[in-house]
């Protein structure tokens, strides 16, 4: 027999948007469950740059500083480096917010800081190790999920049940809510290399030559890299092996070649299927998706993490006088998507832009790469640094959260 339980809203997805959505409601006074199908929050190779959007939130929640007493780097600048020549493109330093510059945290340690904060509060429940089956629903409203755990099985009721469980959302696809798919021509292999503290600085970095792109991310005693390739040719570069993947990495960024010797097995490889979607409609009675669930983000400009992040303080502010009255109107659900679909769609046509006009051209090119005009304009005018920044960093329409 399942277990009840009542409860004033439900996450289900302990990811960022959902973590966060959880603190904020349960910081209002509101009783929130979320709900994590993992038994801990240690997946590498996830979203890991906290932008300075993100940041921004945390110092107006009085957040920041317990915040970065966590493990992290920081990027001030950002410069590519394209056939061996240095081009600095980006500049947070002048930003109008209290951290300027992004923070590479690995995931786990910013999901953990959100769930230690928001255990601090009586009316907030995080279930590990249960995953969110299927929905519960009353005359065509959501109402609850059927959720496990092990042998355990959850009935779980709630005015409102909101998917926060990423791109591959299970509860997505049992509201019903029809995705469109937008398309990708990248995938991304992600790895680790030894860092050695005199090479390439601090800073995070990319570097580009023709039929290769690959970014470095400082983790302090290791870089985490990501490699850009076409759609498609993961097999086969697995297929030639793993002396050919260091030869190509090499050849993108020479000084990395030694460092790379590192990578032993193509098994120490990830990939990430690189989708670009979204909803037409983010919600149905009793129902609301946000985040990746709502609009998968390529990792062009490292986005995704913090566009999720926005949807939650969004989601929090609009969503509180409904919660604390028991009743969520379908107005009030159209109003979060309403305010957070611009951005989301904006952020998307950027980087389907980075696909088609950028790395795509790069990928399939024989000769040399030249340097875009706008690469030549950033490089060569320093106050232009703060454009991207500004793009990057604070993203359209960036959320605030205004009181308690």
């Amino acid at each position: 027999m399942a277990e009840q339980i009542e409860t004033g809203c439900c996450i289900a997805g302990g990811g960022p948007a959902g973590m966060m959505l959880g603190y904020l409601l349960a910081r209002q006074g509101i009783d929130v469950t979320v709900l994590e199908k993992h038994d801990d929050f240690l997946r590498d190779f996830r979203g890991d740059t906290v932008h300075p959007s993100t940041m921004q939130v945390l110092h107006e929640l009085g957040l920041l500083e317990a915040f970065l007493e966590r493990p992290h780097e920081r990027t001030e600048k950002v410069s590519l480096y394209l056939e061996g020549k240095p081009y600095k493109i980006v500049d947070f330093r002048y930003l109008p917010v209290e951290a300027r510059y992004v923070a590479f945290m690995p995931q786990w340690e910013f999901l953990d800081f959100l769930a230690d904060e928001a255990r601090k509060l009586p009316n907030f429940r995080l279930m590990m190790s249960t995953g969110a089956d299927e929905l519960l629903v009353d005359e065509g409203r959501v109402c609850g999920v059927w959720a496990t755990s092990g042998e355990m099985t959850y009935e779980i009721h709630a005015p409102l049940v909101v998917a926060a469980d990423g791109r591959a959302s299970t509860l997505r696809e049992a509201a019903g809510l029809a995705l469109e798919e937008k398309g990708a021509p990248i995938d991304v292999l992600w790895f680790r290399l030894p860092r050695q503290f005199e090479e390439g600085g601090n800073q995070s970095l990319g570097y580009a030559r023709a039929g290769g792109f690959l970014v470095t991310i400082n983790r302090g005693d290791y870089w985490q890299c990501a490699l850009i390739i076409e759609k498609g040719c993961e097999a086969g570069m697995r297929a030639a092996g793993v002396e050919a993947f260091r030869s190509r990495v090499a050849r993108i960024a020479p000084h990395l070649q030694g460092a790379v010797e590192a990578v032993t097995s193509l098994d120490e490889v990830k990939s990430l299927d690189v989708q670009v979607s979204r909803l037409n409609c983010w919600w149905r009675e009793g129902f609301l998706a946000i985040g990746d669930a709502a609009h998968a983000m390529s990792p062009v400009g490292g986005v995704g993490i913090n566009l999720a992040l926005q949807d939650a303080v969004a989601a929090a502010r609009i969503l509180e006088a409904d919660l604390k009255a028991g009743s969520v109107r379908h107005e009030t659900l159209e109003a979060v998507q309403k305010r957070r679909e611009w951005p989301a769609r904006i952020t998307q046509s950027a980087q389907i832009f980075a696909h088609e006009r950028i790395l795509t051209p790069a990928l399939k090119a024989n000769g040399m790469l030249k340097p875009p005009l706008f690469v030549k304009l950033l490089n060569a005018v320093p106050m232009l640094r703060r454009l991207p920044a500004r793009a990057i960093g604070l993203g359209p329409r960036p959320e605030h959260w205004q009181g308690d």
